[in-house]
């Protein structure tokens, strides 16, 4: 069970180590590589078509038009995440907008680590490994608050 992360630029590496502490946290494998809708086309065709994951991410800013091109070119789960800038509207929108039939799901503006947990979930509903950790991650969270809890009512 795999991911392949897509990113349009490398300037979208911060979001993308986002997603890949969690998946290495969660014992998922992936691949990470870069390549833009707009300025290399044919090598998003090729990645696409080639690919052996189960999911895709695609983080991408501005337009953001990378997670529905991939979805155009697969019926395998993508799941977008706009990274911020100077347009967040449009890289959100781009994302959330898909025409129907086309689906691609959205988390939120930067989240990286959103988007390696739903992956996640979806190949939990094939591997009883990745569903235990899920719960365990889940577990860490719930203690870390009730943690901070505690420290603020001190």
């Amino acid at each position: 069970m795999s991911v392949q992360i897509v990113l349009g630029s490398k300037s979208d590496l911060k979001v993308a180590e986002k997603a890949t502490a969690v998946l290495k946290e969660l014992g998922v494998s992936y691949r990470i590589c870069i390549a833009s809708a707009h300025r290399t086309p044919e090598l998003v065709d090729r990645l696409v078509s080639e690919a052996d994951a189960e999911v895709f991410i695609a983080i991408a800013g501005l337009s953001a038009a990378l997670p529905g091109v991939i979805a155009a070119r697969t019926g395998r789960p993508v799941i977008g995440v706009p990274v911020s800038g100077a347009l967040n509207l449009d890289a959100i929108l781009s994302v959330v907008q898909m025409p129907p039939g086309i689906p691609v799901a959205a988390v939120g503006l930067d989240r990286g680590e959103n988007a390696a947990l739903l992956a996640a979930q979806i190949l939990s509903l094939k591997d009883e490994s990745i569903a235990a950790g899920l719960e365990e991650y889940r577990q860490k969270l719930k203690d870390k608050v009730i943690r901070d809890s505690q420290e603020v009512d001190a």
